[in-house]
């Protein structure tokens, strides 16, 4: 596990709210003069190569969130090196963090975010930080921990990737009746429909089949395809890509879940239509700009070719 060279690259987990002290504490850094109150002042310092894990909330000057730890499955954490040598004011606060140390400051966006701020913050607009480091863990407790919180997380994940599947049915069934398609559902949840039959044997996992597609949110908005022609009628036309069959490996994970399933269910030549719900799409990531986080997609594919 390495350590970021960005201190506030990795920030992660729930966020503790500070208990208020008579006796607080107030430094400057050097860089960058950053005044910071130590609500509470810890004492334990971590050695050299264990990792501080820290809880981190950043607001505007009204008490707007712009980041926390709060929704995240991981707490912010930094590897102790007392030979590094801080950058700016930030590095001289996350470099001295103690365990129990409960830091209020503030200062501009520019300085929190060391000029890379978020677009809607302006240089000089005033940013707001809360800051506890709350546990100091070796590199093979670190290990276990990060594996333990991933587990937690996964197993919540598919949680709630079960309540979207029945949600987004409703919105699928909608969808379907709205535009007279004659559509079946797999035990998983994909909605298809074969519009065309292909021929040959039936396919099995590791087949490779080249496919056309069209992909669409269920709005109607082209977010990829294959076909130059479409591309173009939809103003999303890229010069130089090349517009051809993509080769998928079936069954063995290269593709999103909708996507391994449904292709399962075709032969060379098969022309179908895929209704795939966001669990078995790109589910609470998304894609990029053009597929927002738990968006139902639509494809229209067709198998030109087949190798086994």
């Amino acid at each position: 596990m390495k350590n970021s060279k960005s201190l506030l690259a990795i920030l992660v987990l729930m966020f503790g709210a500070s208990t208020m002290s008579s006796c607080q504490k107030t430094k400057t850094t050097e860089k960058d003069a950053i005044e910071y109150t130590y609500i509470e002042e810890g004492s334990e310092k971590a050695p050299n190569g264990h990792f501080v894990l820290y809880n981190l909330e950043i607001t505007t000057a009204t008490d707007s969130v712009i980041y926390t730890t709060i929704d995240q499955p991981f707490p912010g954490y930094l590897m102790a090196n007392d030979t590094i040598t801080p950058q700016n004011g930030m590095d001289e606060i996350f470099l001295t963090l103690r365990k129990g140390d409960s830091i209020n400051f503030q200062s501009t966006a520019k300085v929190i975010f060391n000029n890379n701020q978020p677009p809607f913050l302006k240089e000089d607009d005033v940013v707001k930080v809360k800051l506890g480091a709350f546990d100091v863990k070796t590199d093979s407790a670190m290990q276990v921990f990060y594996q333990e919180a991933m587990m937690a997380e996964q197993a919540k994940s598919a949680e709630r990737a079960k309540t979207l599947l029945v949600e987004e049915a409703a919105t699928i069934e909608a969808y379907v009746k709205e535009k007279g398609l004659n559509a079946q559902k797999t035990e998983n949840g994909l909605y298809y429909i074969i519009e065309q039959e292909g021929t040959g044997e039936a396919t099995t996992p590791g087949t490779t089949m080249h496919v056309n597609y069209a992909g669409y949110l269920i709005d109607g908005t082209l977010f990829d395809t294959s076909l130059a022609e479409i591309a173009k009628a939809n103003n999303i036309f890229t010069e130089g890509r090349p517009y051809e069959p993509l080769p998928v490996n079936v069954g063995m994970g290269q593709v999103i879940p909708g996507w391994d399933e449904g292709l399962m269910l075709l032969k060379k030549g098969s022309k179908a239509k895929f209704i795939i719900p966001s669990p078995l799409a790109y589910g609470e990531s998304g894609a990029g700009a053009l597929i927002p986080a738990n968006s139902i997609l639509v494809f229209d594919v067709e198998v030109t070719d087949v190798q086994k």
